[in-house]
């Protein structure tokens, strides 16, 4: 029980989403087709190759670099940290709001401690968080639940760019003036350590495969000569890197497909659930969003409704909130909380007072969109 009881802390997320397969199973008939129909299978060898491409570009010290040469060239306090919150922007469009935390919240601890400037560490962590969660609305490789939406309506990059790019612009400049309040200060830091050399040898092939999946997002390959490739080129060559792959998140969707079918095959509650939503498709998925995050919630109402792009902008406006509207928001969360724990609570009450005013910032423009 104990051991049960750890990996649901480990992976909440994941054990509600097995659990809840499991449940509505027993009232749902069962077929082996079903199942294999309920299955995004293009979507999971997609978040797949994405995943392992992401990393294989950190291991060769892609994002290292190019945080360590930004960092160097800020000249006040407000612009060093506009570099380490713009960096979690701009960043996360293409390697996710996730791994865009996981490279760049690390580095804002090391880099404010190291220059004496610790007390601004706080407000810099919660900027870039949200950062992360905004930034990756803009592209359909930025987080799961886009890549999920882009493929389960077939949407044409206009139909998506157009919903996305006005509210992903919008959040830009919110963000910087949410930097205003950082005083100017000139300063002379350094980023704590030296870069690791690049290895190009490594850049170029992850380069090309990292192209090849936006190739396949858009359409352009079929998505089994992708994965294969991808596949393939790892087992040759850097076999560590398949187990760096956030298998957790795949099962995760495997789960909340299978529950997403199950409910459709029970009609009183496919009623009831399409009923509810209808013309509300956008509020619903950021509401729910704040109680099983974004991802799941896309990929839940996603069974129940043709208006894809309303579940594209509330999925996106959902990550803001509270901590649990995003995954990736707990990566901030553990990773201040290791380097200052005794200000969790702090951080807390600022990370929600600041997703709270921007999701309501941004919330009439989502529904001028979503008209």
């Amino acid at each position: 029980m104990s051991k049960v009881l750890g990996f649901f802390r480990r992976e909440p997320v994941l054990s509600i989403a097995a659990l809840a397969a499991v449940i509505t199973a027993f009232f749902a008939p069962f077929s082996l087709k079903a199942i294999g129909e309920a299955i995004d299978w293009r979507v999971l060898a997609l978040l797949f190759c994405l995943m392992a491409v992401v990393q294989g570009l950190e291991g060769a010290g892609l994002f290292e670099k190019l945080a360590q040469n930004a960092i160097r060239r800020a000249g006040s306090l407000r612009g060093l940290c506009a570099v380490l919150v713009l960096l979690c922007f701009f960043s996360s469009m293409l390697v996710t709001n996730d791994v865009a935390l996981l490279t760049f919240v690390p580095f804002a601890v090391l880099v404010l401690k190291g220059a004496g400037f610790e007390k601004h560490l706080l407000y810099v962590v919660v900027l870039q968080t949200a950062a992360a969660n905004l930034g990756s609305m803009a592209t359909p490789v930025g987080n799961p639940q886009n890549l999920f939406l882009f493929s389960r309506y077939q949407m044409s990059a206009p139909m998506f760019f157009s919903r996305v790019l006005p509210v992903a612009g919008l959040s830009l400049l919110l963000l910087l003036l949410l930097l205003l309040p950082i005083p100017r200060g000139r300063l002379s830091v350094q980023s704590g350590q030296s870069p690791r050399p690049l290895s190009f040898k490594s850049i170029l092939p992850y380069g090309i495969l990292f192209a090849l999946c936006l190739c396949t997002v858009l359409h352009l390959v079929p998505y089994p000569i992708t994965f294969l490739l991808v596949l393939f080129y790892l087992a040759a060559k850097d076999r560590p890197i398949l187990r760096r792959v956030d298998y957790g998140l795949l099962l995760t969707f495997v789960f909340f497909f299978l529950f997403v079918g199950n409910l459709g095959a029970i009609p009183p509650v496919k009623q009831a659930l399409y009923q509810a939503i209808q013309g509300r498709e956008m509020i619903a998925c950021t509401l729910m969003s704040q109680v099983i995050s974004n991802v799941p919630a896309a990929v839940l109402l996603s069974g129940f409704t043709e208006k894809g792009g309303a579940l594209l902008l509330g999925s996106n406006l959902g990550g803001l909130g509270t901590l649990v509207a995003s995954l990736a928001s707990l990566i901030s969360f553990r990773i201040y909380g290791k380097a200052q724990p005794e200000q969790k609570g702090r951080y807390l009450l600022l990370f929600t007072l600041v997703n709270v005013l921007l999701l309501l910032l941004l919330l009439p423009l989502c529904l001028l969109l979503d008209r």
